[in-house]
């Protein structure tokens, strides 16, 4: 038990074999070690060295030969503030080496996809509470929400949409939605959102999901079967080339 115990805590096995051994004799030399073990007199040497560094055992060297000596057992909390000592450090030498590397990154762009997944029962809350993020985004770009739009979305959202147009649209932006549906749309046409526009889109007939591209976030929402689900992808490379895919589609469609 007490060999598994040591082991867990980074011992070697020959290192466990001496050590105990160092122990159980109090004080001796490595030669004696070597001899009780029967580990070659250099490997002790070596092993005993290691030992001390993780100070679980001392060295007498005050007289003509060298004898390893045995330190309470609970000396062994000094594995605990060796490993704080090196964390420490690290965390340092982390410090300094990011601030160095810096100089090599700074005209760098690094796209990162930050992916968020939400569940049915987050769906709305999740709509208001990112749409003014999905805003200040798009408007940085070309002021232009894109995409495809699934019919259902309309039907479960009719109250998010009212919402958007009349208290978070900012005055410039436009929508520019592709659909393969009319029939829900005309629900909203009739409520006068005149940037809105939809274009039907009869190669889209296989499409079952709203998919938006919005400044550098791409978000896509099943609404067509339960459990409804939100997947939005935050990377500006993504967003960029689904964006120019749903421009084209959206230019060469009457």
């Amino acid at each position: 038990m007490i060999k598994e115990t040591l082991k867990q805590l980074g011992f070697a096995e020959k290192e466990i074999e001496v050590y105990l051994k160092v122990l159980e004799q109090g004080k001796t030399t490595p030669a004696n070690i070597a001899l009780l073990t029967g580990i070659n007199r250099t490997t002790v040497y070596s092993i005993a060295k290691e030992l001390l560094e993780k100070g679980v055992i001392a060295e007498d060297i005050a007289g003509p030969k060298s004898y390893l000596v045995a330190l309470p057992p609970d000396e062994l909390k000094n594995l605990a503030r060796i490993e704080e000592r090196d964390l420490q450090a690290k965390k340092i030498l982390i410090s300094q080496v990011t601030a160095e590397l810096q100089n090599f990154t700074k005209n760098t762009k690094y796209s990162i996809p930050k992916i968020s997944f939400i569940y049915e029962e987050d769906i709305e809350k999740f709509l208001y509470k990112q749409t003014p993020e999905w805003n200040n985004s798009l408007m940085k770009i070309d002021k232009t929400w894109w995409g495809f739009q699934d019919p259902t979305f309309v039907v479960h959202y009719q109250k998010y949409i009212d919402w958007f147009w009349k208290e978070s649209a900012p005055k410039d932006l436009q929508l520019k939605l592709l659909s393969n549906d009319t029939v829900d749309e005309q629900l909203i046409a009739k409520k006068g959102y005149d940037r809105r526009q939809i274009k039907f889109w009869k190669k889209g007939k296989d499409f079952t999901a709203t998919t938006w591209v919005n400044g550098d976030y791409l978000v896509m929402i099943m609404t067509n079967q339960h459990p409804f689900y939100l997947v939005q992808i935050h990377d500006a490379t993504l967003a960029h080339n689904m964006r120019e895919m749903f421009k084209n589609i959206w230019e060469s469609e009457k």
